[in-house]
């Protein structure tokens, strides 16, 4: 609620900022987990057709030049692992399956490929672009408990995102944006493969890759509409 009251306010006082122009808008799409559980497959179209996989938020941009943006996220995702949809014996065997969902902020750096100029004269623009910073999720912590998975405790952490991405105008007023975003996460336990970081680490068994770290991937659109007084790049403020 802070972050989304943090957006508004930005909306509230735009209009007495020079020389800024800024995007909000909702973002929709789908999560998929890659970690110790479930599928290992990342590009697959049926991993992301899954309607218990929708993710959805709000995204926000401030465009600092014609090259580079600030962005501003917070998303509801929702994710799950299952051993049956997995093309490795071992885990099909196991058939441990965990269902939840993820709560994150996030900021970060647009980089465009090319010059990305929303007051330009001419229509439409098209333009390929990468981003990264920092994000913090909120979800819950799972450990095994025989042949099934038990939520035990929230799961608080870090992540890092990195996001490859299209997006074009549509008339003077909006941008479509199509993107793809892994996160890598600063834990092993979504999946609840790792009790060590838990309290009560000695009640529940360790299991799969202690190496790898946990990810989940959001690939999905947003339309963002533009706000704001045309841009002074060179400006001197």
């Amino acid at each position: 609620m802070k972050f989304l009251s943090f957006l508004l306010f930005l909306i509230f006082v735009s209009h007495n900022i020079v020389a800024q122009t800024y995007e909000i808008g909702p973002m929709l799409g789908s999560t998929t987990f890659v970690g110790d559980v479930g599928s290992t497959q990342v590009l697959g179209f049926d991993e992301y057709a899954k309607k218990d996989k929708i993710s959805y938020g709000l995204l926000f941009r401030w465009n600092r030049s014609n090259r580079h943006s600030f962005r501003f996220s917070a998303m509801r995702i929702q994710t799950f692992g299952i051993d049956n949809d997995s093309n490795i014996p071992e885990r099909q065997a196991r058939n441990l399956s965990f269902f939840t969902d993820i709560n994150e902020i996030s900021v970060g750096l647009e980089y465009t490929f090319w010059e990305w100029d929303l007051h330009a004269l001419k229509r439409p623009q098209l333009v390929p672009y990468l981003s990264t910073g920092i994000a913090y999720f909120f979800t819950d912590q799972f450990a095994r408990a025989g042949d099934e998975l038990i939520k035990v405790d929230n799961l608080n952490n870090f992540a890092l995102p990195l996001t490859i991405g299209v997006k074009t105008t549509l008339g003077r007023k909006f941008v479509l944006s199509a993107e793809f975003s892994a996160r890598y996460t600063f834990s092993d336990n979504i999946d609840g493969s790792a009790p060590s970081e838990l309290n009560n680490e000695n009640a529940f068994p360790a299991f799969g890759n202690s190496n790898s770290n946990d990810w989940y991937i959001f690939a999905g659109f947003s339309i963002t509409r533009t706000f704001g007084r045309k841009p002074c790049y060179n400006c001197k403020f």
